[in-house]
């Protein structure tokens, strides 16, 4: 696995952990952010052929 590879996922698993948080206590704002990021982050992947594992969806899906 190449840097990029494994630097966009760790940065999709922090995201997808921070929007969970975001979800459980209650900050509507700040899940919407980071949806976008983890929408941004996965689209980039994509981009470059990264294959994303799809994780348990945000409590809230």
């Amino acid at each position: 696995m190449d840097a990029f590879t494994a630097g966009i996922l760790q940065r999709i698993r922090k995201t997808e952990q921070d929007l969970n948080r975001a979800l459980e206590s209650g900050d509507d704002f700040l899940a919407e952010v980071e949806q976008s990021e983890l929408d941004d982050l996965r689209r980039l992947a994509a981009e470059h052929g990264v294959k994303v594992a799809e994780e348990a969806l945000p409590k809230s899906a």
